[in-house]
């Protein structure tokens, strides 16, 4: 019997190839089988089978930033040559 199918390459990680064939194969599938097992999600869903989104920060954590950079541009604020220096100030 003729199968309908076609073969494509992918370039990727080697590291990563193996993680997910290791993880793959404990999940009793192949590389094969979880990429089509991908694809056919992506095309019920209209898209990718999850949410792929840029990491927004949180309120809390932008202000931290601004923060932070306000007080890098502070001419008043002190200055260490290294982390050792500053531990060495906070002891005290």
């Amino acid at each position: 019997m003729a199968t309908n199918t076609t073969t494509f390459s992918v370039r990727m990680d080697r590291e990563l190839k193996n993680q997910c064939e290791t993880l793959y194969n404990k999940l009793g599938m192949n590389l094969t089988t979880a990429i089509n097992v991908f694809l056919r999600q992506s095309l019920r869903s209209g898209g990718f089978p999850f949410e792929v989104k840029l990491e927004q920060p949180n309120k809390e954590t932008i202000a931290a930033m601004l923060e932070a950079e306000q007080i890098a541009r502070d001419p008043s604020v002190k200055r260490y040559s290294d982390v050792e220096e500053a531990l060495r100030e906070l002891k005290k």
